[in-house]
């Protein structure tokens, strides 16, 4: 029992780390991208700086699926599968 506790804790650690790590990138992506907003409305008239946050835009949103367990495509279900699969193998 002991171990089962040992290994909740660990995966929890794990996923508010994950967590963390998300908070850290959107707070850098906040401050970096109003800082190229800032440059690109002072310097010129392009809209430059979407490119850069769509970009940006699309990898933090994959950060906060990983970090939520909210990702469709590999989420729980599938996790929980792969995991059954393998536990199944004999030659695993």
């Amino acid at each position: 029992m002991e171990n089962f506790n040992n290994n909740r804790y660990e995966r929890a650690k794990e996923r508010v780390e994950c967590m963390k790590s998300f908070y850290m990138n959107l707070t850098a992506y906040v401050l970096v991208i109003s800082l190229l907003a800032f440059i690109n409305y002072r310097t010129t008239s392009f809209a430059w700086v979407l490119f850069p946050a769509l970009g940006w835009g699309m990898g933090l949103i994959g950060h906060w699926m990983s970090a939520f367990g909210n990702n469709p495509i590999l989420g729980k279900d599938w996790e929980r599968r792969k995991i059954e699969e393998l536990m199944n193998n004999k030659e695993f």
